[in-house]
């Protein structure tokens, strides 16, 4: 039986998960969990990137405990984000974090000289302040001069295993730098921020296979041999590919620290409609596209319930949301006051205060006012991403740590009047194993896997609720075009 691990980090905490396959069934395990995080260094808010390799190693160490000695290994992480590494094969510093703040204005500066329509033609990719387009055009260019590789925070970590440097498309994609046309870096964009095309490694598709870890490591650490294959290093390619959809009008919503939610495209859509409702179309595996909307989502949950002191648990926070009653205020959600604020219950407070609203106080009617309006945003957005496709959504899968949140699903099955389908939970780190078993030939191709995932693991399905909450959408977009008047 082959052993898959899938190496997921995310903004709060890095995992190693087990994948087998047996009896026609996909079963997944936790081996070990640790803490990520950035920090103030410098000026800055810094990841701690030498902490994550240290603790991928201390995880393989658990696998070989376990009597595994051979396994396939993939890495999934955030998106964006990047390390300069030096001619010596070093990295220069530590990476600056997304949530730094000195990208503030980047894109109004960067777009002063090449209009917004001009680089989503290009690129078909969102503004956003943190994109990687804008943390290089305010990057030191002393440190721009001096690398000799930029690697997303994935293929760095690879490279650093294996000593093969790679970029991965799934993940290259969100730097808003590649172009769609020509499927390479936009020499164009690239000269706008004093970069070169020779300074990021090749480019390469999911499932390919980067090489063994190198052979110093082992006498470091008590580690299997381990084969590292490049899956879908983004997080959110890899939560698509392990989302069970089936047919043509399905959409996902991978629902974590960040939400994405989207469809998955044979072809980009980067017109003028999708332009303006700043969709992206970030690549995914096996020659798709996700064309998807980018969502503050369970960040602002995660801070509130941090700022409670962690005394409840979000199953304890979801029972109390569930005693109050939905949608006393409205929230734009995507608000940039909400990226990272000093304190975020203060500031979802203050928004209430300055729109003339409820202002939740307790746990519960915060929790309450997090999950009803995450809901409305979620069907807001499906109603435009209708609208631009063309046709109805029939299905929309929830994969990730929302998909436990049976008060927002429900909601947004009813709002959004779709067939809500919850789970996996883990879709990010199934994900991750189903390429690395394609690409071992275990599973024929992703369709196939995504048949083996709904066989192995408990889906729970939504339907409307048919005149629940009467014309409430409409009130919600209807305040979202003038947030500063008082809610009608």
């Amino acid at each position: 039986m082959k052993a898959y691990i899938a190496v997921d980090i995310g903004a709060s905490s890095g995992r190693l998960m087990l994948g087998e396959q047996e009896n026609g069934r996909l079963s997944l395990k936790e081996v070990y969990r640790f803490k990520n995080g950035f920090s103030k260094e410098d000026g800055h808010d810094r990841w701690n990137i030498d902490h994550l390799i240290h603790e991928i190693f201390k995880g393989l160490e658990k696998v070989k405990q376990m009597g595994i000695n051979d396994v396939k290994l993939g890495i999934d992480t955030w998106a964006v984000d990047y390390v300069l590494v030096g001619m010596d094969g070093k990295k220069l510093e530590d990476p600056i974090s997304y949530r730094d703040k000195r990208t503030h204005n980047a894109i109004q500066k960067l777009t002063s000289q090449l209009p917004k329509e001009y680089i989503y033609e290009k690129t078909g990719i969102q503004f956003q302040d943190f994109n990687t387009l804008y943390q290089l055009y305010t990057e030191n260019r002393g440190l721009l001069a001096k690398a000799d590789k930029i690697m997303m925070i994935p293929d760095y970590i690879g490279y650093v295993l294996t000593g093969n440097a790679v970029t991965e498309v799934t993940n290259a994609s969100t730097t808003q730098m590649l172009n769609l046309r020509v499927g390479l870096f936009d020499k164009d964009l690239l000269a706008e921020v004093n970069v070169s095309e020779e300074q990021f490694p090749h480019l390469v598709e999911s499932g390919t296979v980067l090489g063994n870890v190198s052979y110093h490591w082992h006498q470091k650490y008590d580690i299997p041999n381990v084969e590292v294959i490049t899956v879908a290093t983004h997080d959110t390619a890899s939560a698509v590919v392990g989302t069970p959809g089936v047919g043509d009008r399905w959409a996902f919503l991978s629902s974590g620290t960040w939400s994405l939610l989207g469809s998955e495209l044979n072809v980009p859509e980067n017109g003028l409609q999708a332009f303006h409702e700043n969709y992206t179309n970030e690549w995914g595996a096996y020659g798709t596209y996700r064309f998807l909307k980018n969502i503050m989502g369970l960040w602002i949950a995660q801070c509130v319930r941090h700022e409670l002191g962690d005394e409840y648990s979000f199953d304890d926070l979801a029972d109390m949301a569930e005693k109050v009653k939905p949608f006393e205020q409205f929230i734009d959600i995507n608000d940039e006051r909400f990226v990272n604020p000093e304190n975020m219950i203060n500031e979802l407070q203050s928004y209430c205060k300055e729109t003339n609203q409820k202002v939740p106080e307790t746990p519960g009617e915060l929790f309450q006012a997090i999950y009803s309006n995450l809901s409305l945003f979620y069907a807001n957005e499906l109603s435009k991403l209708d609208e631009i496709l063309g046709y109805h959504i029939d299905t929309l899968n929830i994969v990730g740590g929302g998909s436990n949140v049976g008060l927002m699903n429900q909601l947004t099955s009813t709002l959004a009047n779709v067939k809500v389908v919850a789970g996996p939970g883990e879709a990010t780190a199934i994900g991750n194993i189903m390429v690395q078993m394609i690409a071992s030939d275990e599973v024929e191709n992703v369709h196939a896997g995504r048949r083996l995932i709904a066989k192995s693991f408990d889906l729970k399905k939504y339907q409307p609720e048919t005149n629940k909450f009467g014309n409430i959408l409409k009130q919600y977009q209807k305040f979202i075009q003038n947030p500063v008047k008082e809610m009608v």
